[in-house]
């Protein structure tokens, strides 16, 4: 199985060349590619340019751009405004890498409880909308499972897709497997209430296609490495096989480096690599035997 990881926190400490080659270095077979922050570096000739010399340095070493995380946050009214309008650039720069998959989240505007029919209305709206640009650039978008905070309370409550019915809903309805798939947030998953392999089973073969593998308490959205947390990752890895996933391990566990200096970051990267390929491993041996 290919084992990817965000980028995010490497290149923000050492660049976009350098960080990629430090995880290349740690012995990831895929990157993610994360478009947080300013990412004018993707715009225009330029920006291809640059999406052209990375697809070949890591292809130097055997390593492809499997996955991508589309620009989100600030709220709805960035999100549509600011950041959408970015996608046409995020997405022919991903064309360029040979990513396959990019997350998309979905609109969430305002509170989701007793407006779930109302927000599925409008991201299906949305989602539809994109198709055209996953079509043209041949990249996958993946639709993916949120949280929000209780505005008065301040605990973690359902957003859209939250519930992996609602989730598999969204994918069945927009009913284009050539230009969609599903994104399971594992973390997010438990942050709700629930468990991540019952969504994995729920959601099934057919439709999952991407993970954003990471471990929380069940109480903060941490973002950091499996055994770190309290999700049940042997329990996770079982379910995978069983279904028998055919997508990649991708970590989105970065928040794992923050504690560590920055000469450091590297070797810590690489034990967040033998991580993931043990619970990789653990995918593979309870795969349905053939």
């Amino acid at each position: 199985m290919l084992i990817s990881t965000q980028t995010h926190r490497m290149i923000a400490t050492f660049g976009i060349e350098d960080g990629i080659t430090k995880l290349i270095d740690a012995g990831y077979t895929g990157i993610d590619y994360s478009f947080f922050g300013d990412i004018s570096f993707c715009r225009g000739a330029d920006g291809l340019a640059l999406a052209k010399k990375l697809k070949k340095m890591a292809g130097d070493r055997g390593v492809v751009f499997n996955q991508a995380h589309a620009p989100f946050g600030g709220g709805y009214d960035n999100y549509t405004q600011n950041l959408i309008p970015k996608f046409p650039d995020v997405f022919e720069f991903c064309s360029e890498l040979g990513v396959k998959n990019i997350i998309v989240h979905p609109i969430q505007n305002g509170r989701y409880y007793g407006r779930a029919e109302e927000l599925f209305e409008m991201n299906m709206e949305f989602y539809t909308s994109l198709a055209p640009l996953a079509k043209r650039t041949g990249v996958k978008i993946a639709i993916e499972n949120m949280w929000q905070r209780h505005p008065v309370a301040g605990y973690i409550v359902d957003d859209v897709c939250a519930d992996p019915h609602e989730l598999a809903r969204y994918y069945d309805t927009v009913n284009d497997p050539d230009n969609f798939t599903v994104c399971l947030d594992i973390g997010h998953v438990a942050l709700c209430g629930r468990e991540p392999e019952d969504a994995i089973r729920i959601l099934g073969h057919d439709r999952l296609g991407a993970l954003h593998v990471h471990d929380v308490d069940y109480k903060d959205d941490l973002h950091t490495l499996p055994g770190c947390g309290r999700i049940k990752y042997y329990e996770v890895a079982r379910a995978l096989g069983e279904i028998d996933y055919k997508g990649d391990f991708t970590l989105e566990a970065d928040n794992f480096l923050v504690r560590y200096s920055d000469e450091y970051k590297p070797v810590a990267a690489k034990f967040m690599f033998d991580t993931a390929k043990h619970f990789a491993a653990c995918v593979d041996a309870a795969r349905p035997v053939k």
